[in-house]
């Protein structure tokens, strides 16, 4: 008997669903789910799971040890939480510039106060003043500043000038910043994908309350819109396949009919019945269901089971497209 796991927190609709979905599909014959459960947590010791799907760690390092222990031991864990604890959004952004796939202009600054035990000399290597007129020159205003690494929207700000952002990054302590174009944009969407192949596109307004973001319909029509559909699933499964996620969405904002990849790195995303809706969440239960089963099916405990990303031998070798630089220059021009 293989035992599918889930490891979660607060969530109260998609794990029990997950749970009773696998149940239901497999019979409880060959595989079973259930929520994780932890007694003790040893060196080199396998897990009871030939598979855990994680919502969790990334708020409990506790969780995040046992898990790494798990994989290095055999169990799929989903996702790797190797590459997770690595990951972080400029360097998906760089990633995402290396394939040809559109992304804001992003440039990267270092945190308004000094990491602990550090010093004057710890930062001999920057240059200073850094060149803050081509940065601004090159991203715009108004434009946002953001956490490098984090989500939730924590510490995002939109900065209207050099004052306002002097005056903003005075807030952000040691966090590295991003700071990066403002996209406007006609249409907005957010995709799961799981297992680098099932791909769900959903509408998503990120300015409405949060019950309500993906209460909103897609404004192109017709052929444009069955082409901006195929482009942006080509650049979702392109980009879980470079970075190895399982369970991940991506968001595209829609600006002069060409979708800018925002935000990729949420390997724990919603998916809760109350703000994602009844059918997508259907869809997330269904499919990561299957995912999970097809996993456990495959693994072969006591080796390596999770997904690496294939960004190194891809993405170094891929440059971007003549027709993505031109028709970026195109919408930087026109904006």
């Amino acid at each position: 008997m293989k035992k599918i796991g889930i490891l979660f927190g607060m969530e109260n609709t998609f794990p029990w669903a997950f749970i009773d979905r696998v149940n239901q599909k497999t019979g409880g014959r060959d595989i079973i789910a259930e929520p994780v459960l932890i007694d003790k947590a040893e060196q080199g010791v396998a897990s009871e799971y030939a598979v855990i799907i994680d919502r969790i760690s990334q708020d409990v390092p506790f969780y995040r040890a046992f898990l790494k222990n798990a994989a290095l031991c055999g169990t799929a864990v989903i996702n790797n939480p190797f590459w997770w604890s690595a990951d972080e959004k400029y360097f998906n952004n760089c990633l995402a510039v290396k394939m040809g796939i559109p992304v804001p202009h992003t440039v990267l600054l270092p945190s308004k106060e000094r990491p602990d035990d550090t010093g004057d000399q710890s930062f001999r290597n920057l240059k200073m003043p850094l060149d803050w007129q081509y940065m601004f020159d090159r991203i715009g205003f108004p434009a946002y500043m953001k956490p490098h690494s984090g989500g939730g929207w924590k510490s995002v700000y939109r900065v209207d000038s050099p004052d306002d952002l002097w005056q903003k990054h005075n807030e952000t302590g040691q966090l590295v910043m991003m700071l990066q174009e403002e996209i406007i944009f006609t249409d907005y969407y957010r995709c799961y994908c799981i297992g680098g192949k099932y791909v769900h596109v959903m509408p998503y307004e990120p300015l409405n309350p949060h019950h309500l973001r993906y209460a909103t319909q897609p404004k192109t029509q017709g052929e444009e819109h069955k082409k901006l559909m195929a482009t942006i699933t080509d650049y979702v499964l392109r980009l879980n396949q470079a970075l190895g996620y399982d369970f991940n969405t991506v968001e595209f904002a829609v600006r002069d009919g060409i979708p800018y990849a925002i935000d990729f790195c949420n390997p724990a995303p919603d998916a809760d019945i109350n703000s994602v809706g009844t059918e997508n969440f259907e869809w997330v239960v269904e499919n990561a269901a299957n995912f999970a089963i097809e996993k456990a099916q495959s693994v072969k405990m006591g080796q390596d089971n999770c997904t690496w990303g294939s960004f190194i031998s891809n993405a170094s070798a891929v440059k971007p497209s003549e027709s993505v630089v031109k028709k970026s220059v195109k919408a930087k021009k026109t904006k």
